[in-house]
């Protein structure tokens, strides 16, 4: 079974993801319906871009970039695996970093934060 990253995924913070269909070189894009944030502006989603190996087996790995530009000016990048867990449900495991824009050359070390999250496949009225 090959791992197919076209759908909903909701991670443990609560944020969801539509990742819209993958093409035959591993392509994709979606939208990012992020459930945290440290701006005052009202949260809306945001675009993805991603690709991901089309390996033979449901472990293959990803790569994808948020462009937060409708509330926000900062952009994040994820990178992950599938995983299929012991109750047979599909999961993403992924690390990210943060990047905010800051006003000068001396903030730029407080600029990258980073992380990771864990996806689960939901239904899309989840």
């Amino acid at each position: 079974q090959q791992c197919n990253l076209a759908g909903w995924w909701k991670n443990d913070l609560g944020s969801k993801m539509q990742v819209f269909n993958v093409d035959n070189k591993g392509d994709f894009s979606g939208m990012y319906h992020t459930a945290v944030s440290s701006t005052q502006k009202p949260i809306k989603p945001s675009p993805l871009r991603g690709s991901q190996h089309l390996d033979g087996d449901d472990k293959c790995t990803f790569g994808f970039v948020v462009n937060w530009k409708s509330f926000s000016d900062s952009t994040a990048v994820f990178v992950g695996q599938c995983f299929t867990d012991d109750k047979e449900r599909e999961v993403l495991q992924t690390a990210w970093l943060l990047r905010e824009k800051v006003d000068n050359l001396d903030n730029d070390w407080k600029a990258t934060r980073s992380g990771h999250n864990v996806f689960t496949r939901v239904n899309p009225d989840e």
